[in-house]
């Protein structure tokens, strides 16, 4: 196994073939892929529970876990995040140095580089995520879950060469078994798979996907690695009465959500203006969590146990008030100041919190709610998909966690309309917002690479017909008469780029001395070589061209080929169809 993660190209030929040629060998790798995932949770989760333990006092944690807590020492809590975001500075700066490149993570890999990622930077990011939360941070621990187990699905894929189509799948599989290793929910894992990572759902993917987050919860189980069950009371039955309560949870739980994702956004840019070096900023942002964590605990790490605290009933409207704005704004200074995680588990408290807010905000008005249980889960369905933008992720995680049927209609609608108004007033969910941040147009996991790669000068061609700009007409019409070209493409005395000439409108015009410049079109309408199809295409309709020159660069305007706009389109039409097949599972698919 060593051996393949370092030398990709070493994985035997006769396996290769297999993986490639049946999709029941790609089934049993992606098995291994799922096994590997559950065991990197179970490693992930075991050496942040100790370091809780060891950081906060043993006497003080219940079995490494944080949220839950009623108490810790001041001075502890003040102190560990406060140094913990020191070292998780300076760690920063030293692995900045070495590696400059930002980590890509799993939606990115499948969206724009074919499931490509690399071992060493997703390391990177999980040491980072385990040091961030297990000093307290007010983040999950998802982001080290499903970036080291996608990178190590790709590196397993790249071993064996698999088709693009099938190392996304695997990258997917993986992050979807960590995911359902972490939860002990192999269907949640399944779907978060298909709707985060791979972008859409296919039979073909569905095998390869289920096999791997089967075998993340098995390996997780056979570790000893069983996340408790979220024991709720009886939420009883929703009925018409209750339905419009529903709605309002869900709509006002989804624009809270789109507020803490706002203000991520608004705290880190104020921690980049702080004066003062980098690797000192998450030290003063887990002193202020720190600070946050002394009036009450369940700010610190990802919240599951003090979801379940909430869940028990021991939780008031009033408590539950203070203790969303606490949590949600921990979770923006840690974020906002270094410290390295994702909101998908914070989301979950926080959506709980919101959820008994406002359902006894409706009781008060008269606007009979369901249950203060079925008000919980509902606020935290629709927190959570706002959050990760995965609707059926979320309604087949509270299932498998709470195992509660009789809201499964509610949960699903809360997830439809918290999707609905955070697409209408939003548009992203966190994980996209911060592509868009970074100026990526990805909304998706959906394969956009291809797009990228296909550029100008793969499509160009090379041979170019060229002539000097100012040679007379009468002597151009007789060196390019009908049926000898179609364009000519003139160049000044250095050999720059000034226009374009078509032969139809060439040989129409009585002969004369006037240099052929006089009928030039396109001077400065021109095509560089990196663009992507669809900007040469965007290039063309704002020129209104049929053709135009490729140059090396704008400043250059040296000539290098020359693109037609009806190959440009015939090629993006036959990519997107390629797309669309792939999608549907209609090719590329193992057989």
């Amino acid at each position: 196994m060593r051996s393949l993660l370092r030398h990709p190209a070493l994985a035997p030929v006769t396996l290769r073939a297999m993986v490639r040629a049946n999709e029941i060998w790609l089934a049993v790798l992606a098995a291994v892929v799922g096994a590997v995932s559950g065991l990197c949770v179970v490693l992930i989760t075991t050496v942040t529970l100790s370091l809780h333990s060891v950081l906060f006092g043993r006497g003080n944690t219940m079995n490494g876990h944080l949220s839950g807590l009623t108490w810790l020492p001041p001075w502890r809590v003040l102190m560990v995040l406060t140094l913990g975001g020191l070292a998780l500075g300076l760690f920063g700066v030293v692995f900045s140095k070495i590696m400059p490149r930002r980590p890509v993570d799993p939606i990115e890999a499948n969206a724009l580089h074919g499931g490509r990622m690399s071992v060493r930077d997703s390391l990177i990011v999980a040491l980072q995520t385990v040091i961030s939360n297990g000093v307290g941070g007010s983040i999950g621990l998802e982001a080290g879950f499903t970036q080291i187990a996608a990178a190590l699905g790709s590196r397993m894929g790249q071993a064996f060469r698999v088709r693009r189509e099938d190392l996304r799948v695997l990258v997917g599989a993986a992050a979807g078994a960590a995911i359902g290793a972490a939860f002990n929910a192999p269907v949640a894992g399944a779907f978060y798979a298909f709707e985060l990572v791979i972008g859409s759902y296919s039979l073909v993917s569905l095998s390869p996907v289920a096999i791997a987050a089967l075998a993340g919860v098995g390996v997780a189980h056979l570790f000893g690695h069983m996340p408790a069950a979220v024991m709720i009371a009886d939420p009883g039955v929703l009925t018409w009465n209750g339905s419009f309560s529903v709605v309002i949870i869900s709509v006002l739980s989804a624009l809270t959500a789109i507020g803490v994702m706002y203000c991520v956004t608004q705290t880190e840019t104020l921690f980049r203006l702080l004066p003062g070096p980098v690797w000192l900023k998450p030290a003063v942002g887990g002193c202020l969590v720190g600070g946050l964590a002394i009036l009450h605990p369940s700010v610190l790490s990802a919240g599951h146990d003090a979801m379940r605290v909430v869940f028990a009933g021991w939780i008031t409207p009033w408590m539950a008030l203070g203790l969303l704005l606490l949590k949600a704004l921990a979770s923006c200074i840690s974020i906002g100041s270094g410290f390295r995680g994702g909101l998908f588990f914070a989301s979950l408290y926080l959506g709980t919190l919101a959820g008994t807010v406002y359902g006894a905000l409706l009781e008060w008005l008269g606007l009979a709610p369901v249950s203060p249980t079925a008000c919980a889960l509902i606020g935290m369905s629709a927190m959570a998909v706002a959050i990760i933008g995965s609707p059926m992720t979320m309604v087949c995680l509270l299932l498998e966690l709470t195992g509660s049927i009789s809201m499964s209609g509610a949960t699903f609608v809360a997830a439809v309309l918290s999707l609905l108004t955070v697409r209408r007033l939003f548009g992203y969910s966190f994980a996209t917002w911060r592509f868009h941040l970074r100026g990526e147009s990805i909304r998706s996991a959906v394969d956009i690479g291809w797009m990228r790669s296909l550029n100008v000068r793969r499509m160009m061609r090379g041979q170019v017909r060229t002539i000097p700009f100012d040679t007379p007409l009468n002597r151009v019409q007789a060196l390019f008469p009908l049926g000898s070209a179609q364009r000519i493409v003139l160049l000044d005395r250095d050999g720059r780029y000034v226009g374009m000439v078509n032969v139809a409108e060439l040989q129409a015009v009585p002969p004369a001395a006037t240099p052929v410049m006089a009928l030039a079109h396109f001077e400065n309408a021109m095509l560089t070589p990196l663009l992507t199809v669809r900007e040469a295409v965007e290039l063309f309709e704002r020129a209104e061209a049929d053709a135009l020159v490729v140059v090396e660069d704008l400043q250059s305007r040296q000539v290098v080929g020359i693109l037609t706009e009806q190959h440009a389109l015939r090629r993006y039409a036959e990519e997107l169809e390629r797309s669309r097949r792939t999608l549907a599972g209609e090719e590329g698919a193992s057989t």
